[in-house]
């Protein structure tokens, strides 16, 4: 490809709303352009590097027997309505009305469709097991659309399901995905790193995420060195349950005038933070519920949803608590409570007493409360967000911490949709049985953003050989006619011949700004004929830098295609491999 016929429109700087790196990055080099916030075009170099990658995914899905189809991304609203998940997508869900005011979801993902499609297509156990995925268009109506491609609203996701007889087959297909899925990152070329992850609004009673290491992730990752690692939505506190505390002394009402914070109320009862329980009111689809937790510790609202099962509860704001409560937030407390409100408590609350509470007054407070004496907590939960430093849950050492990207995520849906949506097959020992079903997505665009987040340096982007838009970029300095010029020309189809996929830059610019755009782009090997090919030699440079040579072509051009060919081979920009914990 000449560079001087293709569309590559470089910039010099990242508008001023580009945040990430990889945003700014993959704008300026031309990969990319935003249209609204969340939405973009693929321009020719950025299509090449997405293609590559869906390419790679599809490859490792056909290498375990994953069969790909096609569904529509327009869902009817009563199929969500059946699984029950309409509510639970919320305004996340991209919603529509027809022309006959029927209800339709722009697919966020597919659990439905394909549930659907196949209960009316698989009766019996001996067509199992069965594994389908596709490639397409997803849509989330994110409410802060940001970091470019990594939280879009329109983006491409591959997304994979499977269906099994019990729960043994179903393992063998879980393990094959981990497999493909730890294929695919070592394929891009990517350090990675594995976690247990909360299921969400997918739902199931498992899950892993495939993260790249950067240190711009979203996600915040907890490992230990004995191997244990998870999300920090996930992530288990191990929590050393003390037998007694304290002597017990009676209950107090005393007044704490505009003390509504933990600290506030801390300074002036002169009492520690972990002496003071808060309590939180959240609103459900049918529930309303106070949560209990120590107050130097922070509530994890994923562990929430997912110990009550409810991914619509949300903390209402504190302007709108005395409508639920009579009072305003900061002096809610258990004591006393209607019971229309069912109190649950984060483990770090039992056992410990003559604890500090609100005293559903203005400006009051309890102190000296006891769970089991002046209120009951009927349900107890591992609610905490577990931080560096915690105890781990297996082993007990300091856990680390790191960020990554999440690309990859692997689920156990069990029963949850065959069951609610009626998908049910004739089983061996006979009797209608719900399907055993798995869920596996990847983000064929977020990889793009997530590779350059990793994979860069101050002067452009640093593209493995795996997913590069070109492999070869040959930059001719000397002028059209020249002798070099014309040994760069029949360099490029001598290339194209051996099968290398080779851009090269014919553009009548100057050399500086040649070399900023290579860069920019970041090809990952550069052959420069300039002023050292009047001595017969050819400059060669990869972009990580870990090569920069020169060749001597006076007796032609084997030498120099025996050197390409090692250079690219032994091509590693990232030290690839899962990062152990």
């Amino acid at each position: 490809m000449r560079l001087s016929s293709y569309y590559s429109p470089t910039l010099r700087e990242a508008p001023a709303d580009a945040d990430l790196v990889s945003s700014k990055l993959l704008i300026r080099g031309g990969f990319v352009r935003k249209v609204a916030a969340g939405i973009f075009v693929y321009l020719p170099l950025g299509l090449r590097v997405l293609k590559k990658v869906e390419q790679i995914v599809r490859e490792e899905m056909n290498s375990i027997g994953c069969i790909e189809v096609l569904m529509p991304i327009m869902q009817p609203a009563e199929m969500w309505h059946a699984s029950g998940r309409w509510d639970d997508y919320g305004p996340d869900m991209m919603k529509l009305r027809d022309r006959h005011e029927r209800d339709f979801a722009l697919g966020p993902t597919h659990e439905e469709i394909i549930t659907t499609t196949l209960k009316n297509e698989l009766n019996s156990y001996r067509q199992l097991p069965l594994a389908l995925f596709q490639i397409t268009t997803k849509f989330r109506d994110e409410i802060r659309p940001r970091f470019g491609l990594m939280r879009a609203r329109e983006f491409l996701m591959k997304d994979a399901y499977s269906f099994h007889a019990d729960y043994k087959c179903f393992k063998k297909a879980y393990d094959s995905f981990y497999a493909a899925y730890s294929m695919i990152m070592q394929r891009i070329g990517l350090r990675y790193i594995v976690v247990e992850a909360d299921t969400g609004a997918i739902g199931g009673s498992e899950s892993h995420e495939f993260n790249v290491i950067a240190s711009s992730g979203e996600e915040k990752l907890l490992f230990c060195n004995c191997g244990y690692a998870a999300s920090d939505e996930k992530a288990e506190y191990s929590y050393v349950l003390p037998d007694t505390e304290d002597s017990e002394l009676p209950i107090e009402k005393v007044m704490t005038p505009n003390a509504r914070t933990i600290e506030q109320v801390a300074r002036f009862l002169n009492v520690d933070n972990s002496k003071i329980v808060k309590s939180l009111l959240y609103k459900g689809r049918d529930s309303q519920l106070i949560v209990l937790i120590r107050g130097d510790q922070e509530l994890n609202e994923a562990k929430l949803r997912a110990a009550m099962g409810d991914q619509t509860l949300t903390l209402v704001p504190p302007e709108e608590v005395s409508k639920h409560l009579g009072v305003e937030a900061g002096f809610v407390g258990p004591v006393g409570l209607p019971d229309e409100f069912q109190l649950i408590g984060d483990l770090s609350v039992k056992n410990i007493g003559n604890v500090v509470v609100g005293a559903m007054e203005r400006d009051m407070h309890y102190i000296n409360a006891r769970e089991g004496r002046d209120f009951t907590i009927k349900r107890w939960e591992d609610l905490k967000i577990v931080r560096r430093g915690d105890p781990c849950p297996k082993c007990g050492q300091a856990l680390q911490e790191t960020r990554g990207i999440e690309l990859g995520h692997i689920f156990n849906l069990g029963t949850k949709y065959s069951e609610s949506m009626g998908a049910l097959f004739n089983s061996e020992e006979g009797g209608m049985k719900p399907f055993i079903m798995g869920c596996y997505g990847w983000g064929i665009s977020r990889t793009i953003s997530a590779v350059v987040e990793q994979l860069h340096d101050k002067d452009g982007i640093i593209w493995p050989r795996s997913v590069a838009p070109f492999e070869i970029l040959i930059l001719p300095l000397l002028k059209h006619g020249s002798d070099g010029f014309a040994f760069a020309e029949e360099l490029y189809y001598t290339l194209l011949k051996e099968g290398y996929e080779v851009l090269i830059d014919d553009r009548d610019a100057s050399p500086g700004v040649r070399f900023k755009d290579a860069d920019l782009i970041g090809i990952p090997l550069r052959i420069t004929i300039g002023r050292s090919f009047s001595q017969k030699m050819v400059e060669l440079k990869l972009r990580d830098g870990s090569a920069d040579l020169t060749v001597d072509i006076s007796n032609g051009t084997e030498m120099l295609l025996e050197t390409i060919k090692e250079l690219l081979d032994a091509y590693k920009p990232a030290e690839i491999g899962r990062e152990e914990a």
